[in-house]
């Protein structure tokens, strides 16, 4: 059963109950307050009877009570029974009973002395109907001579009930229709939007993952539907980027590997191949070698990070020196690349970190910087410290990077130029490597760039953990 079946179910139930309290409640009190009424009616009517037959009765004059009695039986539409203290009926307005003696509680309750007034309702005998029994005792110097007792139909007071009961039930008919058709209404409205999440979710499962919910709600379903959204978007774009990986990691190793083909089979197939060829044959294998062998400890340092198996071993580290020791150990590079290798470091910047994989930031970043700056051009790095953080500036004036490449630059295997990259043997995943380095560390790294006038290549690392 749907939770829109649930809801409207569970709604009807609660309102059935309640109206059906609510019901007895008033059909309790409207009988209750019409048995009242009545009971004072009759009450004060068999006392009045009373009283003006006990004079006649006591003097044996029932004749001259007889046309009084049929008139008082005549204005209250009932009948009048005359007892004695014996319980004996001496008159019957009906002449039915007279003669007869009456067994009903409320004469003998009033003629024993038990009660003053005795009231009570009894059904007649082969009928459908009830009548209302009302006993007064006749008196004469406070001695219990016989007794009144007046009977009155109530089919006029239950038919009254009856149609309040009527009422009452067309009123909750109503209101059940009227409250089914607003639960209905409240219910599509509630329900749909999970609806929708659940159809969005049933596509996202059989592998649709741009569905996306639309959701006109507010509060907690507009905060599932937001959330959902995000999560999916997320999802999305990590499929996408995962395709786009292994698509770029599967290109990436198959270069090399064609290339190594290629000149193992020059090899095999030319025998007689003279030596000075054969050499450099063997020394382009190793440089393929080598850069298949960078491409998998990259690819293996990312998926680490990314398992976030890569823990850090966390120490205080002098960076200064850390700069210091990477430029001098790139100055042969540079200087081989006829590129001016400069630094401006501030000294005694400590801040903790993993030294190895600072390290490697460090070094991808100069690395990088001295392969795409021409001949004659120069590589600038800069770093500066406060007390919350330490930036580290690398700044060439090389081939500078296309704006709408700006964007992609930190994406896994993506080349601005392609050829040159590859020539100069980089794998498309040192900058990768330092976003997600420094990430780890709490830091932030961004690029500046204009195409043919150079980089700027700025860290910036927090100067204390926020989970130390």
């Amino acid at each position: 059963m749907s939770i829109r079946w649930k809801m409207l179910l569970t709604f009807l139930l609660i309102l059935g109950t309640s109206f059906a309290a609510m019901a007895a409640l008033l059909t309790g009190l409207v009988s209750s307050t019409l048995y009242a009424q009545r009971t004072r009616q009759v009450s004060l009517s068999a006392e009045k009877l009373a009283a003006t037959a006990a004079p006649f009765f006591a003097a044996a004059r029932l004749d001259a009570l007889e046309e009084t009695l049929h008139a008082a039986a005549a204005d209250v539409e009932g009948r009048i029974l005359l007892l004695d203290a014996s319980g004996k009926i001496q008159l019957d307005t009906l002449s039915l009973l007279e003669g007869t003696r009456s067994s009903t509680p409320e004469a003998i309750a009033v003629l024993s002395g038990t009660e003053g007034l005795s009231y009570g309702i009894h059904p007649l005998e082969g009928t459908d109907e009830y009548a209302a029994l009302c006993a007064a005792p006749m008196t004469e110097n406070g001695r219990i001579i016989g007794a009144v007792l007046l009977s009155t139909p109530v089919t006029e007071l239950r038919g009254a009930i009856q149609a309040v009961e009527r009422q009452l039930m067309t009123v909750f008919i109503a209101v059940a229709a009227a409250a089914l058709i607003a639960a209905l209404i409240f219910a599509l409205t509630l329900t749909a939007p999970i609806k929708a999440l659940t159809t969005t979710i049933r596509r996202m499962g059989r592998g649709d993952l741009s569905a996306r919910v639309n959701v006109h709600a507010s509060g907690e379903l507009k905060a599932l539907a937001d959330s959902y959204n995000a999560m999916a978007e997320k999802i999305e774009h990590f499929d996408q980027s995962r395709s786009q990986f292994v698509q770029n990691a599967s290109h990436e190793l198959k270069t090399p590997l064609a290339t190594m083909k290629l000149l193992l089979e020059n090899l095999i197939y030319q025998p007689d191949m003279p030596s000075e060829l054969r050499a450099e044959f063997m020394q382009d294998m190793n440089h393929e070698i080598d850069r298949l062998s960078g491409i998998i400890t990259d690819l293996l340092t990312l998926t680490q990070m990314d398992g976030q198996t890569a823990a850090l071993k966390l120490d205080n580290i002098d960076l200064s020196a850390l700069c210091e020791e990477t430029l001098h150990a790139l100055h042969p590079a540079a200087d081989k690349a006829n590129v001016k290798l400069c630094g401006d470091i501030e000294e005694s910047v400590a801040l903790p970190g993993d030294e190895s994989k600072l390290s490697q930031v460090v070094y991808n970043l100069i690395d990088n910087a001295i392969k795409y700056t021409g001949e004659g051009g120069e590589v600038t790095v800069t770093l500066r410290a406060d007390s919350r953080a330490a930036t580290l500036e690398v700044k060439d004036n090389g081939i500078g990077i296309p704006e709408e490449d700006v964007k992609h630059i930190f994406d896994r295997f993506y080349r601005v130029d392609k050829a040159r990259s590859r020539a100069t043997g980089g794998t498309g995943l040192g900058l990768s490597i330092v976003r997600q380095m420094v990430q780890l560390h709490g830091g932030e790294v961004h690029v500046a760039s204009t195409a043919g006038q150079g980089s700027v290549f700025t860290v910036t690392l927090p100067m204390r953990r926020e989970d130390a």
